[in-house]
């Protein structure tokens, strides 16, 4: 019988492969049209984009076993159920951004799913303080794409 520990380990993982594949089809479908909008004065360039994901997605998996590996079943159950959320968050973010160009939908979505990773943080940090470093650049990052989708929307 499998445990719970690797049952969700696997959950936590398998919503880090969502979360990568899912939102590279969309931003990619989009790229022609996002390149014709108006950016926001504090827009970073695009080599930290290609940077700073790559880092989120490990990190994201690394904590995920962690999580799934250190702490008790209400604790890890807490922890995934805000990360699946802020996931299919940051998903619609990205369907209604570059699919639909819903920018208002869309920064609603980016916005709810920075908020969602601030309770992640606090769970992490029952399993270490070091977990919950690593995972700040995330949050951190999460709420810089939400000011930029609220850029995007108020330029264009």
């Amino acid at each position: 019988m499998t445990s719970f520990r690797t049952i969700t380990t696997s959950l936590g993982i398998g919503l880090v492969i969502i979360y990568a594949v899912g939102s590279g089809v969309w931003v990619s479908s989009g790229d022609a049209w996002y390149r014709s909008l108006n950016t926001p004065s504090w827009q970073p360039p695009d080599w930290v984009f290609g940077a700073i994901w790559p880092y989120n997605f490990v990190v994201l998996a690394i904590a995920s076993t962690l999580v799934g590996q250190r702490l008790s079943r209400s604790a890890t159950t807490l922890w995934l159920s805000f990360f699946a959320a802020s996931v299919a968050c940051a998903l619609l973010w990205a369907h209604q951004f570059y699919v639909s160009r819903n920018l208002g939908v869309a920064t609603i979505a980016l916005i709810l799913a920075a908020i969602l990773t601030l309770p992640m943080l606090l769970v992490s940090y029952r399993v270490s303080w070091w977990l919950l470093l690593v995972l700040v650049p995330y949050q951190v990052w999460m709420a810089i794409a939400a000011s930029l989708s609220l850029g995007y929307l108020k330029k264009n």
